[in-house]
């Protein structure tokens, strides 16, 4: 083919069917010489002669064919097959013309420009199920055991192990595949499958690059329409599910129009395509060197050691320096508990109640001690006024890990139920039974606890020790049921009306029978059967000082409550089911940036109390929370709200708002509100570090936000000379060591990030010296690389450019698909920060809590830089 440019002209002559040169006209062997003429855009039918001597048959100056697919059209016959093939050699060649004009740019084809054009157009991902062909081949004949072999397009998606989400997309690249194949009746069989999948597998760019390209251009003429740009946009946004990108959907069309088509023709074609994927990501990462990163890897393989000494000294020091305070404290408390059992054991193994139960009652009462202890012991983690004092006001938060104490609280309910366990067993089956079977001679030992010889065993059962200590195992034994997280989070579905007793308000006033456990345990305690003497009854005497304590606590809650009375400013109920409190500051109420306060609603409940981390900063003259809507509580304080607000009018953004703004005598009757607190947390230790990585997932980006607002008023009146390399900034008389910071937040849904749109704005705004390095993550978004994302990383790169706005978040903020590679952050981190002290903060569900602590680990025993990891789950 010779030029293609609108200043040349060529003859070209089709003389076989696969080189272009000549077409066969029939079956007989006559052919034909077509003469065309190309200008710019168009293709010029100029003559069609018979190559055989048979009169031929011309169409001077004929109907010019664009690459709009317009039918090849002959005024005087010739034959219908010699018309036929002209006509699919043209469009053949239509599109061949169309690839080559205008004249092709020079593209950068370098290795490291083909390797990310190859990750940003993968069809099939192992995420997917599709790790090959063989599961693939599985899945087929599954699928069509009752269809003769075939595969209809429904079950394309089905078979490549694609979820629902994506079964228009698997379906557009079925049309797209069999098209390219000529196959029609919309089914396939195996072979052809195969064909398919090799082609979805294929790791070549360029077949890769059209395949993705045909499946655009579905009218397969070679050019990309604004419409077709449209369309695809959806099936994207549907199969990510990206709702608010499905809406603008001619909006963003519009714009990638407008960017790769500044001719204004009226398409793109295949080299827009090419360039954008051939443009690799900007890279954001500072000082960040590929040989560094090589070193890091490889000094990150575990190393191997011979010897098992050697390998279980390395394994037990690490163990002790990362988690020697938690260690101290166990410790302790197993000593404290061993003590007890063994001092009452020798002490009754002494008395005369031996000679007639034996070691039953010396286990018994050894594991009666240790439950005072641990009956005393588990109230004091939940006093969280004195925790929040202590870690506070002194420096015992240096050797007493104060953040792990809803985990210490569960240990010892363990330790309550082994206890109780232990004592009840020993009791019921061994000392009753040896009592009642004694002989005369060894019962008269007795007879000054017992009285005369009872006649049944219901004896023990009906007195004041069996009826209280009966009552108490039940009890206890339905609030630890309930407090299991299969029973508490409502993942357990039980029958009506058996289902009230899942979710947390079963939890919340399961717990509350504690009230009548300790009741019933102070008088268990008095009546006791081997003890006459009141200073030897110990139970009032383990339970005194703990149980003031509580009581003391839960008395300040409720005065600090009605005191500091609370005005609701603002509600406001965000997609993903957030619904956002904003309201007066009570005096006096001073926090830090990660803690958190307990919310009571009388109209939903006036007994409970429900903690929420506090998402407004210090200096702000509001409180604000985002209440994320799960179980009962969340739904009847949404539900009381919304028939309170107002509906949105037009043009809003569709959230549920009312305002009362300050003065305002507004005729809004809110639900009263109450609040406790603040009460300490383990990120509102961020100060400490001059390097904080903080993580949220979903709504437990809500401490993480307090303290982005707080860094951002902290350094926003400084000045930029005062503030140095590694310098602190003094606020008054807090210390403010953080120079930098990293935040991930993670989410699952695209309206989630409406929740903080705001405050993710003010930070990539205000933070002119780029202290704060954020980044946000769409798990919704197929991962970068995926074709089901291709376009949406292309406009969202196109989008952000030209308004400064990402496409999926709605903020400042380039967001990126899938999940974070959290050991590429943790080496990220290490390489720009040698020998620092990193704080990680994370909140968020318990799955990621292993990963996340186990990386912290990993590279503060193997690089300079040390991690200390921090978390709160919920």
């Amino acid at each position: 083919m010779g030029g293609a440019s609108a200043d040349l002209q060529s003859d070209i002559e089709l003389t076989d069917a696969e080189s272009g040169r000549k077409s066969q006209a029939d079956a007989e062997g006559r052919y034909v010489e077509v003469t065309m003429d190309i200008h710019g855009d168009s293709v010029a039918l100029h003559s069609v002669k018979d190559f055989g001597g048979v009169d031929g048959v011309e169409e001077e100056d004929g109907e010019k064919l664009g690459l709009s697919g317009k039918r090849l059209e002959k005024k005087k016959s010739f034959g219908a097959s010699v018309v036929q093939s002209a006509a699919i050699r043209m469009k053949q060649l239509k599109r061949l013309a169309s690839f080559s004009k205008p004249a092709p740019k020079h593209f950068d084809r370098t290795k490291s420009a083909v390797a990310h054009a190859l990750t940003g157009l993968k069809f099939i991902s192992m995420a997917d199920g599709g790790a090959g062909w063989v599961e693939v081949e599985k899945r087929f004949e599954k699928l069509t055991a009752n269809s003769d072999g075939y595969l209809p397009r429904s079950l394309f998606a089905q078979c490549l192990g694609l979820n629902k989400e994506s079964e228009a997309y698997a379906e557009k690249l079925f049309d797209t595949l069999a098209r390219q194949r000529g196959i029609q009746g919309g089914s396939i069989n195996k072979i052809q499958l195969r064909e398919f999948w090799d082609n979805i597998s294929d790791q070549s760019f360029d077949t890769r690059l059209k395949t993705f390209f045909d499946m655009v251009d579905k009218d397969a003429d070679g050019r990309i329409t604004e419409e077709e740009i449209k369309e695809i946009i959806c099936l994207s946004a549907t199969a990510n599910k990206l709702s608010n990108i499905q809406k603008q959907a001619e909006e963003y069309a519009a714009l990638i129009m407008e960017e790769l088509d500044p001719d204004d023709s009226g398409y793109i074609m295949i080299d827009n395509l090419e360039t954008l994927l051939l443009h690799g990501p900007e890279e954001t990462t500072r000082g960040e060197s590929k040989n560094l990163s090589q070193m890091l890897s490889q000094k990150l393989k575990p190393t191997y050691v011979d010897s098992a000494i050697l390998r279980w000294y390395r394994d037990a020091k690490y163990f002790v320096l990362d988690n020697w305070r938690r260690s101290w404290v166990l410790a302790l408390w197993i000593g404290v508990m061993l003590g007890l059992f063994a001092y009452k054991f020798v002490q009754y193994r002494r008395k005369a109640a031996y000679e007639v139960m034996g070691h039953c009652v010396c286990m018994a009462k050894g594991a009666a001690e240790t439950l005072k202890l641990n009956m005393a012991l588990i109230l004091l983690p939940v006093c969280r006024n004195t925790i929040t004092w202590l870690r506070n006001k002194t420096k015992l938060g240096a050797a007493v890990p104060f953040d792990d104490n809803i985990n210490f609280h569960k240990v010892i309910a363990v330790a309550i139920a082994i206890g109780v366990g232990v004592h009840a067993i020993y009791h019921l089956t061994c000392d009753f039974p040896r009592l009642l079977h004694a002989s005369d001679e060894k019962y008269k030992l007795m007879e000054p606890f017992f009285g005369d010889r009872p006649s049944d065993y219901w004896y023990f059962v009906k007195s004041w020790e069996g009826v209280t200590g009966i009552i108490m195992i039940v009890l206890m034994a339905i609030a630890f049921t309930l407090a299991n997280p299969a029973f508490r989070r409502g993942r357990t579905k039980l029958p009506k009306p058996f289902n009230k007793l899942t979710g947390f308000n079963a939890f919340w006033y399961s717990h509350h029978l504690f009230v009548f456990v300790y009741a019933l345990l102070v008088v268990h305690g008095i009546k006791l059967y081997l003890t006459h003497k009141w200073y030897k009854k110990t139970t009032w005497m383990y339970l005194a000082v703990p149980i003031t304590i509580y009581a003391l606590e839960r008395l300040i809650r409720a005065l600090r409550s009605s005191i500091k009375s609370v005005k609701i400013l603002k509600v406001t109920l965000y997609p993903g089911n957030v619904l956002a409190l904003q309201m007066s500051k009570p005096q006096g109420f001073t926090y830090k940036s990660g803690q958190y306060m307990f919310v009571n609603c009388a109209a939903v409940s006036p007994f409970e109390w429900h903690p929420f981390s506090i998402t407004s900063a210090p200096d702000d003259d509001y409180l604000s929370v985002h209440i994320k809507i799960l179980g009962d509580w969340t739904r009847s304080l949404k539900t009381k709200f919304s028939q309170a607000c107002q509906q949105p009018l037009n043009g809003q953004s569709g959230l549920l708002r009312a305002e009362c703004l300050k003065g305002d005598s507004s005729s809004i009757n809110f639900p009263k509100v109450l609040v406790d607190g603040p009460y300490g947390a383990p990120a509102q230790d961020y100060r400490e570090y001059e390097v904080v990585l903080l993580v949220g997932l979903g709504i437990g980006a809500t401490p993480m936000i307090s303290i982005l607002k707080d860094m951002v008023k902290r350094l926003k009146g400084i000045e930029e000379e005062e503030v140095e390399e590694g310098a602190v900034v003094k606020n008054g008389d807090d210390e403010f060591k953080t120079r930098r910071a990293y935040f991930y937040w993670v989410t699952r849904e695209q309206g989630s990030f409406d929740w903080f749109k705001g405050v993710m704005n003010e930070v990539a705004e205000e933070d002119r010296r780029k202290v704060i390095e954020l980044h946000s993550y769409c798990t919704s978004v197929y991962e970068e690389g995926d074709a089901r994302s291709a376009l949406i990383a292309m406009l969202q790169s196109i989008n952000h450019a030209k308004n400064g706005l990402d496409i999926v978040s709605g903020t400042r903020v380039m967001s990126h698909f899938a999940k974070p590679n959290w050991r590429t952050v943790y080496k990220r981190i290490a390489l720009n920060h040698p020998h620092a002290r990193v704080g990680v903060f994370y909140c968020g569900p318990s799955a990621l809590t292993h990963e996340l602590r186990q990386l912290a680990l990993d590279f503060s025993h193997n690089t300079s830089t040390k991690y200390d990891f921090h978390k709160e789950n919920f």
